[in-house]
């Protein structure tokens, strides 16, 4: 009976009559385009989606059905956002609604292009990457690079991007050792001291966005250092969102395209391909998930959760993590867990030795203060969702029967009682056995 209250407890039964495991809702992706051709420029990115179990549900941006919710409850898992030039969504996604899919866990991909539209740009607002402004031309605004430009552009607005501009987190993007990738695209820019935005693929520092065919009459809103080609954003409910300055970087052109950089040597094939997959992998949280699978506090020497300690008691802490690698729980083991004991400020902090595999353990000293206590794990690392554990504990005094009878450091006084009271036995033994009359007749 629990085998199979188990199996059911893992499907959930939509109003429809539908029933899908939690595997296949985690699976469920919405992919809004401009255009259906996408479907076959792109054909090679979604495949690789597909070959990964997703199930892809293709509309028009501007689709009068179109939603996000029914009965309060998250259709899709997964938006993707192919359509760069929308300018207001169909049916009732909007903004909002966008905005609270994230709120509520939901992650989206969103590529945008030369003229992006106003209600996409809303939204990476909101998000923390600002997108260039678009161009006066029909072009649009395109990031520009007269020394990092692949041959056979002129227009030097096909950008060849080596692999160490790629953030420097192998779980986001994969390996930095691979061919330059082509990007064409409009630029990004991102606040730096925002620490939930990342950026993924970065520019040169003669890298700019602008106009190509307007006049130059101002400093472009983002150049050098500052462009970000694609930048990503996990929220503190640990949704994901990434953000790409060009749909053709994840297109099958790109894909299967040769680089030749100037001042470089040819490369048979772009690393697009590998990138866009990695990328896809982390925003659609196939990868770098992090979560609890057991925590246990104790006394030192017993193996039951007490009610509640005594202060200088001696506590074992113990937590078991796992992480998600290609849809299978395998344990997460890292040397820079910590763990604080929290009243109001942290009493204690120390790190968590791995004992085994995903499993740490820790011993500790109750301080010498009652009050109610917090056991608080909190992990943030670069391209993994963060970890939030806190369990409340209560520390009381020592009960009037649990004080040593003899504290050392009270020896001094000790000794003190005792010799006054010695003293005081014999002055008394000597005044009242003293023959005073015959010392005063003497």
């Amino acid at each position: 009976m629990d085998r199979v209250a188990d199996q059911l407890g893992s499907l959930v039964v939509y109003l429809d009559g539908s029933v899908l495991s939690a595997e296949e809702i985690s699976k469920k992706t919405l992919v809004l385009v401009d255009n259906f051709l996408i479907k076959e420029t792109h054909s090679i990115f979604f495949k690789s989606l597909k070959d990964r179990g997703h199930i892809l549900t293709f509309k028009s941006a501007d689709d009068s059905t179109l939603t996000l919710f029914k009965y309060g409850e998250l259709l899709y898992q997964n938006v993707i956002l192919f359509s760069p030039k929308v300018e207001e969504f169909g049916g009732k996604i909007s903004k909002k609604m966008i905005l609270d899919f994230i709120d509520e866990g939901g992650n989206v991909l969103l590529a945008t292009g030369s003229k992006p539209g106003v209600v996409l740009r809303e939204i990476a607002v909101e998000c923390g990457v600002e997108v260039d402004t678009p161009g006066s031309s029909q072009l649009g605004s395109l990031v520009i690079d007269h020394f990092n430009y692949d041959i056979s552009d002129p227009s030097h607005t096909l950008i060849a991007v080596d692999a160490v501009n790629l953030i420097d987190a192998s779980i986001i993007v994969g390996s930095r050792n691979v061919s330059p990738m082509l990007y064409k695209g409009i630029g990004l820019l991102v606040n730096n001291s925002n620490p939930l935005v990342l950026k993924l693929l970065s520019g040169y520092s003669t890298s700019y966005s602008f106009d190509p065919f307007a006049n130059m009459d101002k400093s472009p809103n983002v150049m050098g250092k500052d462009t970000t080609l694609i930048a990503g954003v996990q929220t503190r409910n640990n949704a994901r969102i990434v953000f790409s300055g060009s749909l053709d970087f994840f297109s099958n052109e790109a894909f299967i395209s040769s680089v030749f950089k100037i001042n470089d040597k040819e490369y048979p094939k772009s690393s697009n391909a590998e990138v866009s997959i990695n990328l896809s992998k982390w925003v659609f949280k196939e990868i770098g998930v992090i979560s609890v699978k057991s925590v246990f506090h104790y006394k030192l020497n017993e193996r039951k959760t007490p009610m509640d300690y005594t202060i200088t008691d001696m506590a074992v802490f113990e937590m078991e993590l796992q992480q998600k690698i290609d849809d299978v729980w395998k344990p997460f083991s890292v040397k820079d867990l910590q763990l604080e004991f929290v009243r109001i400020d942290p009493f204690i902090r120390t790190n968590i030795p791995l004992v085994a595999e995903g499993k740490y353990k820790v011993i500790f000293k109750i301080p010498d203060v009652y009050g109610v206590f917090k056991f608080l794990v909190d992990y943030k690392r670069v391209g993994y969702t963060s970890v939030f554990n806190s369990t409340q504990v209560s520390v009381r005094p020592l009960k009037h029967t649990e004080y040593e009878r003899f504290i050392q450091s009270a020896y001094p006084y000790y000794v003190g009682a005792f010799s006054m009271m010695v003293g005081v036995f014999l002055f008394s033994f000597v005044f009242l056995h003293a023959d005073l009359d015959k010392d005063k007749a003497d």
